[in-house]
């Protein structure tokens, strides 16, 4: 082989080791535009990845649930919301979720310090709803576990905190992760005051499993798209695709104004 044709395939080489270093930097920007849309999370995308069609699985429980236990304080009809914030609050914020899907974290992770600032302040009421059509969809009892365990912390006032260390610790959305009581219950050392033998007991036995069940067909009957369902005082914003943490503040607050 000549020198020329050597330096040819030489440069040919070179132009295309820069060419793929060209398209793997183009997808590692790509893969950053994801992430951060994830963050920002206009409630619009309905689209993003976990947002499961509510009649594709029928998680129609097991049935050995046990008897139906309502968690201390729940309200609304047949005692199904888990209410976090003051009663007097002007505005309501109803929220439908999955502890499995992964558009609940996202919305969790863009939204949660405005609804922590608005319910701290009085001007908002959250009322959480659990569902469990990750199970329903792809098999498995982490959902409906997961749910369970959270209606055992509310039974002990820190329903909130161990919410969000759900999230927090959120396994992939294919992995049954939260199936596993003693993963539940471990995350309760994350929560101050949660990890206690009545928590371990609940969680264990199951005490809620009828009513998470309940939950469930509620969400199915009532006609949702999926999980993430978000309504403000009865409007579901989540279809709103100018919707945004400061948007949603600013509405809750013209509301507190009357």
């Amino acid at each position: 082989m000549s020198e020329k044709n050597r330096a040819r395939k030489g440069t040919a080489r070179e132009r295309l080791a820069v060419e793929r270093e060209k398209q793997k930097s183009a997808e590692r920007r790509r893969r950053v535009l994801i992430v951060g849309a994830s963050v920002v999370c206009v409630l619009g995308l309905a689209a993003v990845i976990g947002v499961v069609a509510a009649n594709a699985g029928k998680d129609d429980g097991s049935k050995d649930a046990g008897p139906l236990v309502v968690p201390s304080g729940a309200q609304g009809k047949d005692g199904l919301a888990i209410p976090v914030g003051k009663e007097s609050a002007k505005s309501t914020l109803t929220v439908w979720e999955d502890f499995r899907c992964p558009a609940c974290k996202a919305f969790e992770t863009a939204y949660r310090p405005a609804i922590h600032e608005l319910t701290d302040a009085g001007k908002l009421k959250a009322e959480y709803h659990l569902a469990t059509i990750i199970d329903g969809n792809l098999g498995g009892t982490g959902s409906r576990n997961a749910a369970n365990a959270a209606a055992c912390a509310q039974d002990l006032g820190k329903f909130p905190a161990y919410h969000d260390v759900l999230y927090d610790s959120q396994p992939a959305e294919t992995d049954d992760g939260y199936a596993d009581n003693g993963r539940l219950i471990e995350l309760a050392a994350k929560v101050d005051g949660l990890d206690t033998p009545a928590f371990r007991t609940c969680v264990e036995k199951g005490t809620h499993n009828s009513w998470v069940d309940k939950s469930a067909a509620a969400f199915r009957k009532g006609g949702f798209s999926g999980t993430p369902t978000v309504l403000l005082n009865g409007k579901n914003i989540y279809q709103d695709r100018t919707m945004t943490p400061a948007k949603l503040k600013q509405l809750v607050k013209q509301a507190d104004k009357g």
